[in-house]
């Protein structure tokens, strides 16, 4: 059996589609409602997760193999898995976004920067040798320079449109994300096998879409 920890929402709906187009049964996905934990005909059993939770079960061997946004796996520590395919969905990426004047503003001492993602923007103005001060908010951070608490964000854009709205642009392109497939170290050696032959038809089916 292969365990596989997959983040719930709008990931989860693109990855078992994927799954689909392989010729693994996805029946119990499709039919699970509320269900957390599902077991399909070719001995997988899936349980969902938010991404966190999903790199958690891998670092301590809960699951074999995980279904993450390569934000998670950037924003956090873990080091307990090995990056074993780009899925190529989930598609969108890291921006340092203001209001158009951040690049001729003149700021007295250090900007401020909000995001969900200190340890992403801490890397990004490190390594611009910039040194800020990171505001870490939970909900939109775009509400940081429109109520005038920081100069810029650090965040996911996917259309730009909630940028757009509250009069932000994208100042700089980080770094792109997709969604990635996973294996817990110790799963990947003694389940070779079985995760190499997803591993191959995911892969088959990504090309031929691409």
């Amino acid at each position: 059996m292969v365990r596989i920890a997959i983040t719930k929402g709008r990931i989860e709906k693109d990855v078992y589609k994927l799954f689909k187009k392989c010729g693994f049964d996805v029946t119990p996905i499709e039919t699970k409602d509320r269900k957390l934990q599902v077991k399909t005909r070719d001995d997988f059993e899936f349980i969902f997760a938010k991404s966190n939770d999903v790199l958690t079960f891998i670092e301590h061997g809960m699951a074999d193999l995980g279904v993450v946004g390569k934000d998670t796996l950037e924003e956090n520590d873990f080091n307990n898995y090995n990056e074993l395919l780009d899925l190529n969905v989930g598609k969108c990426y890291f921006a340092l976004a203001a209001y158009p004047n951040y690049k001729t503003k003149i700021f007295n001492g250090r900007k401020k920067i909000a995001t969900k993602y200190p340890n992403i923007a801490k890397k990004y103005f490190s390594d611009m040798k910039e040194n800020v001060e990171i505001i870490k908010l939970e909900g939109s951070v775009e509400l940081g320079p429109v109520i005038g608490m920081t100069d810029a964000i650090v965040d996911i854009v996917e259309t730009g449109s909630t940028l757009k709205a509250n009069g932000l642009e994208v100042i700089e392109k980080i770094s792109n994300i997709s969604t990635r497939l996973i294996s817990n170290k110790v799963s990947l050696k003694y389940k070779s096998e079985e995760i190499y032959n997803i591993v191959d038809k995911l892969n088959k089916v990504i090309r031929e879409e691409s």
